[in-house]
């Protein structure tokens, strides 16, 4: 090593990097300051701070702009790895007694319903009670992101490829169909045919773009001759669900989530009836992963649960 480089992580102040994360994540000062319960003032500092010890320019900020440089990328994707590392340290070192004790945090989809997992879930909180749980709800792509940056203990997500260095089982399997709600025009009728719903304004997942998990829901819309393009767009399925009841436009949802609200009049299902398109939900892992002894035992409960049962009684109607 350059003597820069020997004397670098001695002199930098670690505390920094914290804050230059929170900065990228927050995508500003003020959100940071707010997060961080912070001065504005001292969150420039600490980026100038930041920016002179690694000597790089890492955030252009202007009033109407704020963008992370390739070097600020790379110096994030750093930060993220030593504070998954770091978060690891409590789990790591619950090594006493007979019982077993740490932390298990999970990212999860918004509209992950499974009584597979459920019921793994519950088994083992009652078996281990002295572990603790985090359940962080992020898009797709932001849990994949954690996963990769040994930011969480595991994700479920939907993923069109399996990213590299990482590993994916199919933890279950959903159909998707379109659902009005009780103040649309179409809700009330005795029979809906599906010229009825040509040109009606949808709603639907951010990930519903092309070549995103979503992909095939598109095209469900598509087929329907739904108005081109969406009138409201979320990546959460219960604020999607809140868009289709309150009339905003039909949208798609997992047959097996909307049958409660279907049941009590709050959805009604829409053509196509046939030939819907299928989605798995993915079990997601990174195995360069240090897993602690709660982390190893949780993670062989599912991977159990999932060789137990076929993927057709893993398959939701």
């Amino acid at each position: 090593m350059r003597p820069y480089e020997q004397r670098f992580p001695w002199h930098l102040d670690w505390n920094l990097l914290r804050t230059f994360m929170v900065v990228v994540e927050q995508r500003g000062i003020s959100r940071a300051a707010d997060f961080l319960g912070l001065k504005q003032p001292t969150i420039s500092s600490a980026l100038k701070r930041i920016e002179t010890a690694v000597g790089k320019q890492l955030v252009v900020r202007k009033p109407n702009e704020f963008r992370v440089t390739r070097a600020g990328q790379v110096l994030y994707a750093e930060c993220s790895s030593i504070f998954g590392a770091i978060s690891q340290l409590p789990s790591l070192m619950e090594v006493t007694g007979e019982e077993l004790r740490g932390h298990i945090s999970v990212s999860i989809a918004s509209h992950v319903i499974s009584d597979h997992f459920d019921d793994a879930l519950h088994r083992y909180a009652r078996q281990h009670p002295h572990v603790t749980f985090t359940f962080t709800v992020a898009e797709s792509d932001e849990i994949v992101s954690r996963v990769n940056q040994n930011r969480t203990s595991l994700g479920i997500c939907l993923l069109q490829k399996v990213p590299d260095g990482l590993k994916a089982s199919v933890l279950y399997r959903e159909y998707f169909g379109l659902f009005c709600g009780p103040r649309h025009r179409l809700f009330g009728r005795d029979e809906i045919a599906l010229p009825d719903l040509e040109g009606e304004a949808s709603v639907s997942f951010q990930t519903e773009a092309e070549d995103g998990p979503l992909e095939p829901v598109a095209r469900l819309r598509a087929r329907a001759r739904l108005a081109t393009g969406w009138r409201g767009v979320s990546s959460n399925l219960h604020e999607l669900r809140r868009m289709i009841v309150a009339d905003i436009g039909i949208g798609a949802l997992p047959l097996h989530v909307a049958k409660r609200d279907v049941e009590i009049g709050r959805l009604r299902q829409v053509p196509p009836y046939d030939q819907l398109p299928v989605v798995n939900i993915y079990l997601l892992t990174n195995p360069e992963r240090r897993l602690s002894d709660a982390e190893v035992v949780f993670l062989s409960q599912l991977e159990s649960v999932i060789n137990a049962a076929e993927l057709t009684e893993r398959t939701y109607l």
